[in-house]
This record gives structure tokens, sequence and C-alpha cells, in this order.
């Protein structure tokens, strides 16, 4: 006689398995909407096949024999083992390393706030942040998904888009009190500039107020002077502190305008032609836990975007 484990056995596994849980053919045939004779049945029928007992009948309760008991707790762990993995899946839950590059500014003003709800989405992916100038090059291979600054053009790299950049000049308040007004662009001829030195990859020291003054037609301004950083979040604490007048990104002022930390003596706001976007490998997206991540960027930018209008 085979021994094999055909479906046939897997189904009377199910049903040993109900049954060693209560001990009872009756509760057993209750819970699998069943009588008790067929499950009487399919427990000898899968003892015959098994070649070995797993039951004693007793009077008015069944036992486990030594071999029912050992199989029980293979089975028990077994069924435990593929609901809880069926229910992980149909709630979309995942696990594993998923590893993240992103600018520092955009890693920190944007993406920073917003990491509790994916944690509180996907608890089982573990991320691994690393923040990197969009100047150093992306290589293929050193992460799973990268939020870069650029102009879309990614040779052998995918690339979804996220939101373009706007700027536009910032100052504190502060800065303002007691000296000349600052209503138009030649009036910044009295005040220091600001420049955050890794606008985007390929940008010189004061490409920024160059860009803006130049998009505006605005007179010939001096802006090759003031204050460098290599952060925009540098930049935008030195603005806050009244140090000068900034070029301020608007995806990245996340509440300094609302608070009133700083203001925009400037009614213009300029696209830079660059825009935020998730950079991956070609077929990254097979995974379907990069592929998760990647949509909830492209979700939590959606909700962004009227913030940005």
């Amino acid at each position: 006689m085979s021994r094999s484990l055909n479906a046939q056995t897997h189904a009377w596994l199910k049903v040993f398995a109900v049954s060693a849980r209560h001990l009872s053919f009756t509760r057993a045939a209750e819970e699998l909407h069943v009588t008790t004779g067929a499950v009487s049945q399919q427990i000898k029928q899968l003892e015959e096949r098994l070649g070995f007992k797993l039951f004693r009948r007793r009077p008015r309760q069944l036992e486990l024999t030594d071999e029912g008991r050992r199989l029980a707790v293979v089975v028990d762990d077994a069924y435990q083992s593929v609901g809880l993995e069926v229910r992980r899946l149909r709630s979309g839950v995942m696990s594993g390393i998923l590893r993240l590059r992103s600018v520092p500014s955009f890693l920190a003003k944007w993406l920073m706030p917003r990491l509790p709800r994916l944690q509180a989405r996907f608890p089982d992916i573990e991320l691994q942040v690393v923040a990197e100038d969009s100047n150093i090059s992306l290589r293929d291979g050193d992460y799973d998904l990268a939020l870069d600054l650029n102009d879309g053009h990614y040779p052998g790299l995918a690339i979804t888009p996220l939101m373009d950049e706007v700027i536009f000049p910032v100052c504190a308040p502060s800065l303002l009190r007691g000296k000349p007004s600052l209503s138009a662009p030649e009036d910044l001829a009295w005040y220091p500039l600001l420049h955050d030195v890794t606008a985007w990859r390929g940008s010189h020291d004061y490409a920024e107020w160059e860009h803006y003054l130049h998009s505006i037609d605005a007179p010939h301004v001096n802006v090759r002077r003031g204050y460098t950083f290599n952060r925009n979040q540098l930049t935008m604490e030195a603005a806050i502190a009244g140090m000068g007048v900034a070029i301020a990104r608007q995806t990245l002022i996340t509440g300094e305008l609302k608070s009133g930390a700083l203001i925009a003596p400037f009614p213009q706001r300029v696209a830079t032609g660059k825009r935020y976007g998730i950079v991956h490998a070609q077929g990254a997206l097979d995974d379907r836990r990069v592929l998760a991540v990647h949509d909830w960027l492209v979700e939590e930018a959606r909700r962004s975007a009227p913030a940005q209008s």
C-alpha cells in the first residue's frame, strides 16, 4: 500500500488536526460542519494510510497515541504557519530590509516627517536610509530606491517623477527691521545672500540665485557674495536666524512660512526645471516589497501636492 501524502491524505490531516485539538470527534464534526461518523471514518482512513494509530478510543473521550501526539504538534504548527502567512499576504504585510537613498534636505524636510506612516503601513519592512548629495552619481546596486533631484535623465536606470521643484527668496522678518525696503530684486544689494552650493547635480555655488533672477527678468544683481552652505536645510536655518536672504525650495518649506519664521518678500516663484523622483534599477519593482514602498512614496507625493500649489 502506498504511504505517500497525496491530496486526500492532506484533507484527512486537516480533520486530524481539528480532532486532536478538541480530543473529540463530535466537536471536530461541529467545527468542520460534517457528521461525527464522517470524522471517525476519515481518521480511520488516515491511520490506514499512515500505518499507525493516532488515537486511543476511550468510552467517553479520545486520547492521542505517542505517534498521534508528535504528528499533532507538527500538523498544528504547519497550519498555524500557513494561516499566518495567508493573513500577512491578505493584509499586504511584507518583511525584509529595503535600502533607501535620498538627497539629505529632501530626506530631512519631506520624508522624515512621513516615515511614521510608512512604518505603520509596513511594520516588518526595515529601512536602511542613506543621505547622499545629488552630485554623487547614482550607481545601480547600492540601493533599492533612491530619491533624487535632477532633470529626470538617468541612463540605464528607471525613474518615477514625484514633484517639480519651485524656488523663491525668503528671509526672517527680523532681517528687515531698521533696514532699507526689500520690495524689488534690486533691493537685494542691501542684504547678505545665502547660498546652497549643492542645489542640484552639476550646479555651481550661486546657481539658484542666478536662475531665479534671470527667470524673472530682474536687473543685474551681484549674487556672487554672501554665505554658502552645502545643505539646503542649513541655508534655511541661517535665514531663520536672520543672517540673510536665501532661496527656498517650495517642496521643503514645510511650515516656516505658516509659522512666520520666514517670509517671501517677492511674489514671483520660479520652476527650476528639476524634479524629485524615485530612481531604481530596471526590474527592481518586480520585488513586491520594493513596489510597495515605491507606491507609498508616490501616494505621499500626491497627498502633499495641494500644499505646494
